[in-house]
Order: structure tokens, then sequence, then C-alpha cells
């Protein structure tokens, strides 16, 4: 399979390109993104055929679908990665919550969050290529919380790969960050900045697009990449875990093979809800997909009426803030998928230079067809853990916001998968506040109330980081990062 340009292509690189390079190099040309020329129809057979096929075994099947130019090999190790999640037999449990909801719990990985799904297979495939080029390359990647500890994860200490990881400091959790500045691999460095996520987004795109920066590299003989949604090596991963949960739907016999059912995604950077949109396309049952957002509701405004506006916008920081984002990176597939290159170039360099665009009224009902939304406030989220957690279910404040649209936006009354993106361990404060009404707590008091409160133990994974040591302490101002990066290459 090919892959092709989100804003069509300058005329400078290839029309199309492999699935290797797109991962290698994933910005194209006019600051575009590589989508895939064509999406395989898995039919009815495919998923009659997987209903009781293992999750690696069920992946496998969708990467040779796609026709990857990965060997075999490379993609078996890859997988393997899922061998070390808490049930390798059942790496995504599907857990009935309530009648017609069902969360697809996405984090039983590494570190305790869905971006393990896709980093730590992803990791394996791009290092294994940088390996068998004998190039070296630059990782680079920007955090709201959990891609960062993922992406360090799957690429401490492997050869030929540097990685260099942006996060807003004071933006994280405190365990997301000790997850992430405990890391004392010397192929890592972590990068906090002084800024929101977006700051350290744009940043990472500016530098993928930097031919100064670039040149600068290749004095070293280092290219450059990226672990962000940004890089169709993420998507191809994630698309997989909602095809399995509807399969195990099926397999558990609350829904039939064919039948339609709701995804209910909480979304920031909208790659989690791309994967569905894309499985969608290539044959699952979905009827919409339902946009969970907290109170920086940009994509609410977006599908409900057709406007992203970021004239008057400001980051919100909130209970859930891996979704504290305004500008979603992955929306730019969706218009090429829905509209074309030349409308997302035009609709996107509006975006750019006058931060606003709006959709025509025909390009929203085409929006319309595929997603619905709603937004959740931090009370509204804190009222859902409490009340979930009194029905026997402990659920993290992201989790909790697909709970208020499955509540206020299904036009029917199907049954819905919610997807849970992070373990209770990595937002421990909101979601004591929320049971007990303890306020201010730190993140290890606040661990061992809810531990305490729903009789359970921390794991030893999110314990441990409170022992370790502090070693990578940098916090820069933002027009310091490139300064940053290039003192620990050279240095490395």
């Amino acid at each position: 399979m090919q892959f092709i340009e989100s804003r069509g292509n300058d005329g400078k690189r290839p029309s199309s390109v492999s699935f290797s390079s797109a991962i290698l190099e994933p910005m194209a040309s006019f600051g575009g993104i590589y989508v895939p020329e064509n999406l395989p129809d898995l039919g009815s057979d495919f998923l009659a055929n997987h209903v009781d096929a293992n999750y690696k075994q069920l992946a496998k099947d969708i990467l040779n679908a796609f026709a990857i130019d990965i060997e075999a090999d490379v993609i078996d190790a890859a997988l393997d990665r899922y061998d070390e999640f808490d049930d390798p037999t059942n790496p995504v449990p599907v857990v009935k919550v309530k009648d017609q909801l069902y969360v697809s719990e996405l984090w039983h990985g590494a570190t305790r969050a869905f971006k393990d799904m896709a980093l730590q297979p992803f990791g394996v495939v791009l290092s294994a290529i940088a390996q068998q080029r004998d190039e070296k390359y630059l990782i680079l990647t920007a955090t709201s919380g959990d891609t960062g500890p993922a992406a360090l994860e799957t690429f401490k200490n492997k050869d030929n790969v540097q990685v260099a990881c942006l996060y807003p400091d004071g933006g994280t959790s405190d365990v997301q960050r000790l997850q992430m500045v405990t890391e004392d691999a010397e192929n890592l460095k972590v990068i906090g900045i002084h800024g929101n996520f977006d700051d350290a987004q744009k940043a990472l795109k500016s530098l993928l697009s930097s031919d100064t920066f670039k040149a600068k590299l290749q004095e070293n003989k280092i290219h450059l990449s990226a672990a962000n949604s940004v890089n169709f090596g993420r998507i191809i991963f994630q698309l997989i875990y909602h095809i399995h949960s509807y399969l195990e739907l099926v397999c558990q016999g609350e829904i039939a093979l064919g039948e339609k059912i709701y995804l209910d995604v909480p979304s920031g950077n909208f790659g989690n809800a791309l994967g569905g949109f894309y499985a969608a396309q290539m044959g699952l049952p979905i009827e919409k997909i339902l946009i969970a957002s907290n109170q920086n509701n940009i994509l609410t405004e977006l599908i409900n009426t057709g406007k992203y506006d970021l004239r008057s916008s400001e980051l919100i920081a909130t209970t859930s803030p891996a979704m504290d984002i305004l500008i979603s990176s992955n929306v730019e597939r969706i218009l090429y998928a829905l509209f074309g290159s030349e409308r997302t170039k035009e609709l996107l360099s509006q975006l750019e230079f006058e931060k606003f665009y709006e959709l025509t009224a025909d390009e929203l009902a085409q929006l319309k067809k595929y997603f619905v939304a709603d937004f959740c406030t931090d009370e509204e989220g804190k009222d859902y853990i409490k009340k979930a957690f009194a029905a026997g279910y402990l659920m993290d404040p992201h989790t909790a916001t697909c709970f208020k649209a499955f509540d206020t936006v299904r036009e029917q009354p199907l049954k819905t998968i919610a997807y849970s993106t992070a373990e209770w361990t990595k937002f421990s404060p909101t979601i004591a506040n929320a049971l007990t009404g303890e306020q201010g707590a730190k993140d290890i008091d606040a661990l061992q109330a809810i531990a305490r409160e729903a009789k359970i133990k921390i794991p030893e994974s999110i314990q441990s980081l409170f022992d370790k040591k502090v070693v990578q302490d940098s916090v820069v101002d933002k027009e310091n990062i490139e300064t940053e990066i290039l003192a620990f290459l050279i240095k490395n």
C-alpha cells in the first residue's frame, strides 16, 4: 500500500511513498501529513473468521491487509510487545459497566495508558528499519502526559535511535511527569517547556518541517522522525483495538456479528477517534462515533457547528489534561477523507493564518454522518467517577467524559463501547477528590487513599516512581528547545 499527502503534492516530493518512508519522515508537502491511498475492505468474512482470534493474530492479519513493507519477523517482534501487558492472552479487556455501555480498557501496558497500544509495537518497527538502513534517527515527541512515557519506554536503549520528548511543565500529573523525568537511558532526553501542549506540538511540527534543523542534524548524519500521532505508524496500530473491541462483544454474546454499535471516544488530538473512523471505513459496523471532550471543547464546536475557531480560545487546564488540546492534528486526516486534499489545504491554511475556518452546510452534514459530540466539565466528570465507583467500576477522568457523551448524544439505543485511555493511577488526586472530597492531595497520598477506598493495591510500576531519582531536569523557554535538543545530540 502507498501513502499520499493530505494537502497535495508540492512537486518536490514523491507523489506517493511506502509505509516505511511515511513513518520515517511523517511530514508531507505544504505542512501536511501522510494518509493511506486507500483502505483495505475487510468485509464480513474477515470479521467472522476473527471472532475467536487472539489480539496478536488479529493485529497481524490487519497489518497484512494494509500490505505494509515491513518484514514478517519485524511485525512479529513488534506484536510480541503485547506479551508484556497485564494479560498477554487479552491485552485489551472489554468490561460491561451498565446496560448498553461497555468499557474497552486500553491501559494495561507498561506505562498504564492507551498510548502503549500503538507506541510499544511502533517503537520496535521504527528502530528495526533504522538498523536495517544503518541510519541514525532523532525521534521527536510532544506529550500532554501519556505519549511521552510510552515513547520513552519503547525506544529506551534502542540502537540507532535517540528521543527528545517535550512536555508542558506543570501540565501533567505527578505520575506522568515522574514516568518521564526518571528515565535514565542515554539515548533519551526529556525537556519541560514553559507553555502548554499546543506549544509543545507546534514546536515539534516546526522542527519536523525546518530545513535548517534538518541540515544541522545531517551534519551529524542523523535523520528526523516523530512518535506523535502525526505519524501514521501510530494510527495503524490504533485502529486495531476498535476492531478487537467489537469482536469481544460478539464473543461475549452481547451483540450479533453485523450489529451496529456506537464508539465513544475521549478526544484531544483525535488519533483514537480517527482509528475508529478508519475501522468503520474498512467495514466495522459502526453507527457513529461519539466524540467526548473536556472544557477545551473545540471538537464539540466543530462537529456541532462546522466552525474551528481559535480566535478567542484559550487553553483551559482541566482534570483531564491529556485532552487539554486546541489544535487537533488528526482532524486533518478526517478532512482529507471527506473533502480531499485541495479543500484540506485551504481549510488548514485558513486556520494557520486566520485561526478560523468554517465548513459549508454540505460539508458539515458529511461530518455529522460519522460523528456526534459533547463535552464534560470537571465537576460533571467527578460526579460520573463517583457514581461509577458506587456501581463497582473505578475509572479515570478521561474515561468519565465518555459517560457524559453516552448520556447526551446517542441518537439510538445501541450498544456502546467507551474507551478508557488511562488507569486510575495516572490521575489520582482528581479521583480521590471525586470519591472522598479530599482536595489538594499529592499523587502519592491520593493513590494510597484510593487504594484503601477501593481495597486494591497500587501497581508496583507506579509505586516505585516515588523512590526513583529525577535525572531529566531540563525546563526551557519555547525558543530554546532547538538549542537544548542539539546540545543533547552533540553530547551523545
